[in-house]
Order: structure tokens, then C-alpha cells, then sequence
């Protein structure tokens, strides 16, 4: 991990051992519960520090009970060791304010959208959120709206079928799918598929909607 321009696999990260961080999507993610918002406030005073003593800036969410952050080289696009370092400091951080983190909580949504011409339709969605296309996809610049893609439909909704044009892909850590699947499924869900796994799973609601949980594992 000496080079800081390449970026990381996914098992390149796992082995990095960092138990308070989950990659998901190509972006680290931490979330830590500080209970107050002072708590919280002191620790990106800490983190913002660090970060500007390493030229790294990382994206983070102040919320009165918790603290997320996220972590990515944005000139590579992956992850690379400047995060790795960063990581480790942030957590040590945490630790010494005697604050734990949160892995099973974290997600990250992106939406997807059935679309028989995508490059007719694509545009005003852009427009809509305020986003910019970026390789045939929807992306906010800023990070803070949801990224749309695109994908073809396999045919006609099938009779007695609901038709459903959006659906939601949420990234979960990779050791949180299980747990997903096992609270959804009596939530009124049906697991539809699990071909894709590790790299995704298919399930429904009890309408038949469905949406995809979706892991790192399987995409290197």
C-alpha cells in the first residue's frame, strides 16, 4: 500500500483491517454514534485537522447523535492508501473520545431507472436534481443527491405483474447481508434471486416491487 496513486482491491481494503469501515460502492464509510453533538462537533474538529495536515479531505455528515464519514481519492477514483491512513486515524479518534462505531447501519442508495432510450430521458433527469451526466449516468458533482442509472428492460411487464420502472441497488456492508435478507423477508419481502451473489441480491416487496442489495464482493 507504499503508492498512494493506485487504488486499492477490495481485498487489498478487507486486509487493511479496518473493523470500524466498510467500503461500499468505491467509497470507505464509518459511521460513529456519539450520542450528543458536542461529542460529534469535537470529532470532526479532529478529523477536519488531520485532514488538511494530509492534503485528504474526506466527506462528512454531523447529525445530533452520530458522525458519518466517507473516504475516497477522488483523482483515482477507488480507494487508495491516503485513505487507508486517514481511516485508521479517524478511528483512533473515536476511540479515544470513547466513541464506537456503527458498521451494520451503513448504506448507500443508488436508484435505477428501466428506460427503452436512456439518452431520451437521461437529460431531464440531470435537470430535475440539479445533477450532470457523467458515462451514461446521472451523477450529483457534490455527492449529496442519489445517482441514477439506467438500464434496458428484459420485455413486457408480465400479465399479472405490477409494472415497475425504478428500483433502489443498496449497497450494505458485506457481512450485513444476511441480516438485511432476514429482516426483510418477514417484513412482507420475498428473496427473488440470489444468482448475482456476493455481488447482489434480488428481492420484493409483497407487491412485487423489487430492489437490489448490493456488496462490493465479486467486482474486482
Amino acid at each position: 500500500m507504499s503508492d498512494p496513486t493506485q487504488p486499492l482491491s477490495d481485498d487489498e481494503v478487507r486486509a487493511a483491517g479496518l473493523d470500524d469501515w466498510r467500503k461500499l460502492w468505491s467509497v470507505l464509510h464509518a459511521r460513529f454514534r456519539t450520542g450528543d453533538f458536542a461529542t460529534g462537533l469535537a470529532l470532526v474538529d479532529r478529523i477536519g485537522a488531520a485532514a488538511e495536515e494530509a492534503g485528504h479531505h474526506p466527506d462528512i455528515v454531523l447529525k445530533y447523535p452520530l458522525v458519518e464519514v466517507r473516504l475516497s481519492s477522488h483523482d483515482v477514483q477507488g480507494i487508495t492508501s491516503r485513505d487507508i491512513d486517514l481511516a485508521r486515524q479517524i478511528s483512533a479518534f473515536a476511540q479515544e473520545a470513547g466513541v464506537a462505531a456503527d458498521p451494520a447501519s451503513l448504506t448507500f442508495v443508488e436508484v435505477g431507472l428501466d428506460a427503452v432510450d436512456s439518452e431520451r430521458v437521461r437529460p431531464f433527469w440531470a435537470a430535475m436534481l440539479g445533477s450532470a451526466e457523467k458515462q451514461g449516468e446521472v451523477i450529483d458533482p457534490d455527492g449529496i443527491a442519489p445517482n441514477i442509472w439506467f438500464q434496458t428492460p428484459d420485455g413486457p411487464t408480465p400479465e399479472g405483474e405490477l409494472e415497475q420502472r425504478w428500483h433502489f441497488d443498496i449497497w450494505v456492508p458485506h457481512d450485513q447481508v444476511q441480516a438485511r435478507i432476514d429482516a426483510a423477508v418477514p417484513a412482507g419481502g420475498t428473496l427473488v434471486s440470489d444468482a448475482g451473489a456476493p455481488s447482489f441480491w434480488v428481492l420484493a416487496d409483497a407487491d412485487g416491487n423489487r430492489s437490489c442489495l448490493c456488496t462490493t464482493n465479486g467486482r474486482d
